[in-house]
């Protein structure tokens, strides 16, 4: 499909979507009877909210939804999200996240184009190739994931952000002590039938006084290998997946008003006579591959009391990341034996500050960052260092009529040098390159529950160490690649749609993205420009009763334009996809859901729709804080079907159940 012929569908598909925001449910068509798959608009979500609230395009999974989704790492944690995409899942290494078509491309599992941030620290953004997204901590860490799409939001979390940024936050001791004395705790197992999957968390906060809090968490996951709706055992999904984490926090001065917070985490994955090739597609041999993630975070906090001005953070981070191969058999390739070590330290001075001036609400926040990037040399991945400086702020500015405008800006300078002799390049060669971005992003709020909101954003993504690897290395080390995206959207929030205590919210964003002077992927050499667009939808309608609905929909299309004047379709665009979820609560003891995922056929790529089925059941037992049982079906009628981007089938069904007490 031409990308204008996809503009003016998508142009109209967003029109009659924005009006059944207002409509109830209507009959869902399977997309497997070859019809359109959007038949369903409905509304609503209990279990995630609706950033109604803002211009930017983000999604924020909280600690409910991360037990209820019983997600096996953190990209199945987020595939729920329109927009993104999963290059495989079922197991940290040969999974990778795709945002609005960018990052994980089969051949690199992560780029700089999708940001990850771990409490402050940078993570997977390196084009490490064939080795997946190399996020592997565990989403048992985390009370919260957001994730935000497209460029608009991007500019106080780096450069070069045009699929997305992931923001983890890690537990907190005072989410077991609600801000009390003593010790808390939260212990779970889960058991997942298919693959055998078995897993304990175990989670211990302590706070001896009001301003002195300390964390220990250590998870175990351990996986066979999954079968697919066939009954076919794929091959190379099984793992284990260790991993812990120690926070503590300490408050002091007047009113507590400052605060130091040290954050440790550490997974591990050992693999024994594994593909080299995660995502499983070209038979290069086989190797012992041990993976080693370290991250640590030390964050100084003031927040004075009675200043608006200073809300002031200072964040020194550091996450490293080594992956020790051996090869499996004696041909003595440099690729099967190569080890990679990947360490970022980063420095990160933010404030933000309420203030009046020129007639309106001023929320600034402003900072910088000092960032080194230092890489082993290894095949495939030429190693070096890259040192940056960044300036940026965001003023969020209210005119107290409803409407309110949005300008941001980063300023990024880069000092990179290669650390030994490549094919192409020698050792100590160095290049120093600068980039000044920016967007701007409105909003105007109607009392009857609409807004209308609408943002342009520029960025550019600085060379990173892989562009040594090209003979025309002198050329892209001086390069950026640069992108702008078009936003446009409405939202509607409201209490007493259709009685006095329901509550309906609906987003509906199109974005379009033109990217140019591309250098990164293997097809760099041969490649203008990429343009993509597309349109997403989240909705939730929730009624007193208990009884809640959620809809997300993703449309999207995108087109390569060749320096030979050619054009073709974009390859790395996920399925338009459906997902609904119908559910309801009674009396806070008990939550049935079921969902339903469609998606469309795209090239040669069939559309499928699966479903499945979750239960959470409270557990009143007079002595526990809490204790619940939780029980999934996942792919419930045992579909045989591969994702869109995936290099492997998806799993059959699924039977998962989990048993959590908190004290």
């Amino acid at each position: 499909m031409k990308i204008n012929k996809m503009r003016r569908a998508l142009l109209c598909s967003a029109s009659g979507m924005a009006l059944a925001v207002t409509a109830t449910v209507s009959a869902a068509q399977d997309p497997d009877d070859g019809d359109g798959f959007l038949g369903l608009l409905v509304l609503g979500n209990n279990k995630r909210d609706v950033q109604t609230d803002t211009a930017t395009p983000e999604t924020v999974i909280n600690a409910a939804e991360i037990q209820d989704r019983q997600a096996g790492s953190v990209a199945e944690l987020i595939d729920s999200v329109p927009g993104v995409t999963l290059v495989n899942a079922g197991t940290p290494t040969g999974a990778g996240i795709n945002i609005r078509g960018y990052g994980a491309d089969g051949t690199y599992g992560s780029n700089q184009k999708v940001q990850i941030q771990l409490d402050g620290a940078t993570m997977g953004s390196e084009e490490l190739y064939r080795i997946g997204t190399q996020l592997y901590t565990d989403p048992a860490l985390f009370r919260e994931v957001s994730v935000i799409r497209g460029t608009v939001g991007s500019y106080e979390y780096g450069s070069g952000v045009i699929g997305g940024v992931v923001n983890l936050e890690t537990i907190d001791a005072a989410d077991l002590t609600e801000g009390e004395i003593g010790l808390s705790g939260r212990q779970t197992f889960e058991y997942y039938g298919n693959a055998n999957t078995r897993v304990s968390s175990t989670i211990l906060g302590w706070q001896p006084t009001e301003n002195l809090e300390f964390l220990l968490n250590y998870t175990y996951r351990e996986q066979g290998n999954y079968t697919d709706g066939d009954g076919n055992e794929v091959a190379n999904t099984g793992y284990e997946l260790p991993s812990y984490l120690v926070k503590g926090r300490y408050s002091f001065g007047d009113n507590a008003n400052q605060s130091l917070t040290f954050s440790h985490s550490q997974t591990t994955s050992d693999e024994k006579d594994v593909p080299y090739d995660a995502f499983a597609s070209i038979p290069f041999g086989n190797v012992d591959r041990y993976t080693e993630t370290t991250t640590t975070s030390l964050q100084y906090a003031y927040n004075p009391l009675g200043n608006d001005l200073v809300d002031l953070t200072a964040t020194l981070s550091y996450a490293d990341q080594y992956i020790e191969q051996d090869e499996v058999g004696s041909t003595g390739s440099a690729l099967l034996n190569a080890d990679h070590r990947y360490e970022t330290t980063k420095l990160t001075v933010k404030n933000t500050s309420l203030f009046n001036a020129f007639g309106a609400e001023h929320n600034l926040r402003a900072g910088g960052e000092i960032i080194r990037k230092e890489r082993l040399d290894a095949s495939s991945a030429p190693g070096g260092t890259d040192k940056r400086f960044a300036l940026f702020a965001i003023d969020e500015i209210d005119f107290g009529n409803g409407f309110s405008l949005t300008p941001a800006m980063r300023y990024e300078t880069q000092d990179i040098r290669s650390s030994s002799d490549g094919s192409y390049v020698t050792a100590g060669e160095s290049f120093d390159n600068s980039e000044l971005m920016g967007g701007i992003s409105a909003r105007y709020a109607f009392d009857s529950g609409f807004a209308v909101f609408g943002s342009v954003a520029y960025t550019a993504g600085l060379p990173i160490l892989d562009d040594f690897d090209y003979a025309t290395y002198a050329t892209y080390m001086t390069q950026s690649e640069k992108a702008v995206t078009y936003e446009l959207g409405a939202s509607y929030d409201k209490v007493g749609v259709f009685s006095g205590d329901d509550t309906l919210r609906a987003k509906v964003n199109l974005w379009q993205t033109r990217l140019w002077d591309y250098t990164s992927g293997t097809d760099y050499a041969s490649v203008d420009r990429v343009n993509t667009e597309g349109v997403e939808i989240e909705a939730s309608y929730s009624h007193g009763s208990g009884a809640y609905v959620d809809m997300n929909a993703n449309m999207s299309s995108g087109e390569w334009s060749y320096v030979d004047g050619t054009t073709a379709d974009y390859t790395r665009m996920p399925a338009n996809s459906l997902g609904l979820t119908v559910g309801k609560k009674f009396n806070d003891t008990l939550d049935l859901s079921w969902e339903a995922v469609l998606t469309k056929d795209i090239r040669s790529t069939p559309g499928y729709a699966v479903h499945n089925l979750r239960a959470t059941y409270a557990i009143d037992t007079g002595f526990l804080k809490e204790a619940e049982l939780r029980l999934g079906v996942e792919n419930i009628f045992d579909k045989q079907y591969t994702p869109h981007l995936a290099t492997r089938a998806a799993s059959g069904r699924n039977i998962k159940l989990s048993l959590a007490a908190a004290f």
